[in-house]
């Protein structure tokens, strides 16, 4: 009789110890889900958290899941529905992807180092190193930071039968102009003029040598310079634009007649007829010629090397590498190795690059 005693007082603690805890784990599920109510007590409804959901599953496993009578957060199918294995891959959070902090502290970086660029520079020395990331993702970046980073172009529009001419005859048009700077000299500031020739298509420029007396024999070796050296490059040039300046005299026209280039005159007062060029010429003062002194025209002629060399070889051109999202040749983005920036005149150029050792 005792033996039989002693095996019913086992069996009565271990059913009294899984009693025990399947009470205690409903008084814990209960508790729980009271807390969560009392979290939520001004909203319409209830959205668990990951965290709640995994809470409440663990508790509701100590109960073998069967809950119904004690589950009041969410229904019974919504708790069901959390224990069944997951299908496919995870769902995408809803909403554009944040940008990555790095390219985040790079926007900023070129930002605050180069107080004359906008968006768009700022977009294509990121598509150099590899970054792709759109301009008006710049801005709101640069926003947020309090920084306000100067307008990449004007405004003003070309009339659209020029600009659909302009547009099909990219590979074989160019385009011509003048700009000044002053030079200290001993009977003061003179203004010393340059010549610039621009292909459309590739954006290689061609820029004289610096004169104080641009004669019509001085436009006219410029134009034989240019005209080797677009033959050099390959570029077959079958129209050149320029404005109404009187220094384009009728030998000028001639010329390049010879050269079976047809000279294409722009309309009384409208510089954008004549726009890349005057583009670039805008360009060339905002980010180097307005930042010197120059004392004389090997001074002048140097800065303009400087710059040449930069444009041609490190500079992304907005109108083609970003817009067309697609770098010339040697503007292959590359993604590995430490970012380093490279100044020029001072300072006054900055550019960035990977350092592949």
């Amino acid at each position: 009789m005792s033996e039989f005693l002693r095996v019913f007082q086992v069996f009565e603690k271990l059913f009294e110890a899984r009693y025990r805890r399947r009470y205690d784990a409903r008084l814990q599920l209960m508790a729980y889900q009271i807390r969560m109510l009392q979290s939520r007590t001004d909203a319409d409804r209830i959205n668990t958290r990951p965290e709640e959901r995994a809470e409440l599953t663990r508790l509701g496993a100590e109960l073998d899941h069967d809950i119904d009578d004690v589950l009041l957060v969410v229904k019974r199918d919504t708790y069901r529905g959390w224990l069944r294995p997951k299908k496919g891959p995870e769902p995408k959070k809803p909403g554009r992807p944040r940008t990555p902090q790095a390219t985040v502290n790079l926007v900023m970086r070129f930002a605050l180092e180069n107080l004359t660029w906008g968006c768009d520079r700022i977009q294509g020395e990121l598509m150099k190193l590899g970054i792709s990331i759109g301009a008006t993702t710049i801005s709101d970046i640069l926003k947020r930071a309090g920084h306000h980073p100067i307008p990449d172009k004007g405004s003003g529009r070309p009339p659209s039968n020029w600009k659909l001419f302009v547009s099909s005859h990219m590979d074989t048009l160019a385009a011509t102009d003048f700009f000044s700077k002053p030079v200290l000299t001993w009977r003061g500031w003179v203004d010393a003029y340059v010549l610039v020739f621009i292909h459309l298509g590739s954006r290689r420029v061609f820029m004289s040598p610096a004169t104080f007396n641009p004669d019509e024999e001085w436009v006219l070796q410029q134009s034989r310079n240019a005209s080797m050296w677009f033959q050099n490059l390959g570029i077959q040039v079958r129209h050149l634009i320029h404005d109404r300046d009187t220094k384009y005299s009728r030998r000028f026209r001639a010329f390049w007649k010879s050269d079976k280039v047809k000279c294409l005159r722009t309309p009384v007062r409208s510089p954008m007829a004549n726009s890349f060029a005057e583009n670039y010429i805008g360009k060339i003062k905002r980010e180097y010629l307005n930042h010197f002194f120059c004392v004389s025209l090997d001074q002048l002629d140097y800065i303009n090397r400087q710059w040449l060399a930069y444009y041609h070889e490190q500079r992304p051109h907005q109108g083609m590498d970003i817009g067309n999202k697609v770098l010339r040749p040697d503007f292959t983005p590359t993604t590995e190795g430490e970012i380093k920036r490279e100044q020029r005149l001072g300072g006054v150029i900055s550019y960035y690059y990977r350092d592949a050792a």
